[in-house]
């Protein structure tokens, strides 16, 4: 559905990367974790999907992380406290939610992958499930809501340079740093994808995919991915974001 959703607050949490929270009731009612909302933004013809990463219906707001990358995230970037944005959303389905069985959970996030697990996280302990995150960036500089994480559970950050927290990639910790874990839930980069897929092969998984849209409802097949259904192929914006780890093909 399309909505006008308000900028109530603005602030950058990490090196070109912006957070805003946005004021729409239906939109904070309804939305759930993995979801995205496709912006459009002033003088460009295609819309922005950017995943949702909090909803708090109690005030009837949203919160959206997006990271500076090209001509239309720095436009929106430029957006004020009180400036309106037409938005499609929430669009796509979200993450399953574990069920009673389940109750020790990982995270793993990779860069502006980590906002909607965040949203993920909060839902999930909510329900009484223990999470463990980790969250990948690039440097110590594009680390961001460490805080939040670690007010859920459990928290390690990987930088690729090795410049705070761990280092290397996400699949590179330990077992031993590790509790034993039920399910996983992921999303980021495809080729991290790919590793968190083979790393944890033996219990069941979600990835939700970052991918470039075009309609961001399903009709242009712009987004399509590989699936192990007999060389079918599913729409990332209208079947996904999230799909099960056994469901798609990342190679």
């Amino acid at each position: 559905m399309q909505q006008l959703l308000k900028i109530k607050s603005k602030q950058t949490v990490a090196l070109d990367t912006v957070e805003m929270v946005l004021e729409n009731k239906a939109v904070s009612q309804i939305a759930v974790p993995g979801q995205f909302l496709h912006l459009h933004v002033d003088g460009h013809m295609l819309r922005r999907p950017i995943s949702i990463a909090d909803a708090d219906p109690s005030v009837h707001t949203v919160t959206i992380l997006f990271k500076i990358l090209g001509e239309g995230t720095r436009k929106l970037s430029t957006y004020q406290i009180g400036d309106v944005i037409d938005v499609l959303g929430p669009n796509g389905n979200g993450f399953p939610l574990v069920n009673a069985t389940k109750n020790s959970v990982l995270i793993v996030g990779g860069g502006i992958g980590v906002p909607p697990l965040y949203y993920l996280a909060k839902k999930l302990t909510e329900s009484g499930v223990t999470i463990t995150a980790v969250l990948g960036f690039q440097s110590k500089e594009h680390v961001f809501y460490e805080g939040e994480f670690e007010e859920l559970g459990k928290t390690i950050v990987v930088t690729n340079d090795g410049s705070y927290g761990e280092t290397g990639f996400v699949t590179n910790i330990s077992k031993e740093a590790l509790p034993s874990i039920d399910e996983y839930y992921s999303c980021g980069p495809l080729p991290m994808l790919q590793a968190v897929k083979e790393r944890w092969n033996n219990i069941p998984g979600y990835l939700s995919l970052e991918e470039r849209m075009g309609c961001g409802i399903g009709a242009c097949f712009a987004c399509v991915i590989p699936t192990d259904d007999h060389g079918g192929y599913k729409k990332i914006c209208q079947d996904g974001p999230v799909f099960s780890a056994e469901e798609v093909q990342l190679k």
